[in-house]
């Protein structure tokens, strides 16, 4: 495929694949689901899988997943259209966990009978998947975690904790990072798990976030069997399934399409305000459309170049900076919706604006912090002494 050009002029055939994406999206979608993601207000998990069982059966669920496995065999720009138009049209995005996540790792690294029972219900949501990372004492430095899975005949029996672990109370599965070899160095010694989350010793319990929302938890494991079969790939090298799961995550959590989104809602919402009027509030927005286009080149470029089997450092880059411009956003529309995103206690309206604005400080964080994220780019980019590895 040619180069794109750095103006972003499409042509012809991708405007017409974009138009139809967002036909499709504003139609097959339903208003009120649309209509709750633009307003930043949760959706109840049967809305989730209604929205994704739409998009499964117009086979735009999985797009990215190799073709025999439900994926289409798009151009890096097709894949960037798809996810932009999406998100312009307040659609929710296929469930993370179970598409950007475990579904590229089980492709390239399960058994054909992992394939086989987890990829199909995953794409139409028949499972619900979260994600079993982060503990206690060891988040952005994931290297340390503690969680024991110790082999007995043709099981792994498990103990210890997660945390942070999203929708963990709608799960019906989690995939986890667990210590096999305590004795091996840090990123050695850690296994890829499958676990089903009503095994018998497993327990998650709610964290309510600084928003007054439960999406977040805690999940505990307590002798945990879990069959040697729901082992992915070779055992001690989860931290090389890890990377490449984070890398995906990490391009993902840019959502530059959402971004524009709320700064289209931002505009709108200041004119009925009255907020429009003031030139300093509107250079700030121009200033954040500007940013969200140079991202947009940056993102086309990365996923243009590739990276083979081998996650692309440069998608630190997109986590960092799209991190920051979403917040950017959730900040200038609550700037946008004035003084009664403030006073306002609802739940819609303004004050749905100030949720949004509050959950969102959460995106500098997950995913690898900010912090992280420089060290990555320190030392894989710019070849710097001290970067992480």
């Amino acid at each position: 495929m040619a180069a794109v050009q750095m103006d972003l002029y499409l042509r012809p055939e991708e405007r017409a694949f974009r138009d139809d994406l967002r036909a499709f999206f504003r139609s097959a979608v339903p208003e009120r689901i649309r209509a709750k993601v633009s307003a930043g207000l949760p959706l109840e998990r049967a809305e989730v899988v209604e929205s994704q069982r739409i998009l499964n059966a117009a086979g735009y669920a999985v797009p990215h997943w190799p073709v025999e496995w439900g994926g289409r065999d798009w151009t890096p720009v097709q894949r960037y259209l798809f996810t932009e138009e999406m998100q312009r049209s307040a659609v929710p995005l296929p469930l993370q966990f179970n598409c950007t996540m475990l579904g590229p790792i089980l492709a390239a690294f399960g058994t054909e009978a992992q394939k086989r029972r987890f990829l199909p219900r995953a794409a139409n949501l028949d499972d619900w998947w979260c994600q079993g990372f982060s503990e206690p004492e060891a988040g952005s430095d994931l290297a340390s975690l503690r969680m024991r899975a110790v082999r007995e005949g043709d099981h792994y029996v498990v103990t210890g904790q997660k945390t942070w672990t999203s929708h963990a109370q709608y799960a019906d599965w989690i995939f986890c990072l667990v210590r096999t070899d305590p004795g091996a160095p840090r990123q050695r010694g850690i296994s890829f798990l499958l676990i089903d989350m009503r095994s018998p010793g497993v327990e998650w319990r709610p964290i309510v976030t600084m928003d007054g929302r439960h999406e977040v938890n805690e999940v505990f494991f307590d002798q945990v069997k879990v069959p040697v079969e729901n082992l992915v790939g070779q055992e001690n090298r989860g931290w090389d399934y890890a990377k490449f799961l984070l890398a995906a995550e990490r391009s993902g959590i840019a959502r530059i399409g959402l971004s524009k989104e709320r700064v289209a809602r931002a505009r709108s919402r200041a004119m009925a305000t009255g907020v429009w009027e003031d030139p300093v509030w509107r250079a700030g927005l121009h200033a954040l459309e500007v940013d969200l286009k140079a991202l947009e080149i940056t993102q086309i470029r990365i996923l243009q170049r590739g990276a083979g089997d081998r996650p692309d450092p440069a998608s630190s880059i997109l986590k960092l900076k799209g991190a920051e411009l979403q917040q950017r956003a959730t900040e200038i529309l609550v700037q946008a919706e004035g003084e009664g995103a403030l006073m306002a206690r609802e739940a819609e309206g303004p004050a749905a604006a100030l949720n949004t604005y509050l959950n969102f400080r959460k995106v500098s964080i997950y995913g690898g912090s900010a912090e992280i994220q420089r060290n990555i780019i320190a030392g894989t980019i710019l070849n710097l002494r001290g970067g992480a590895p």
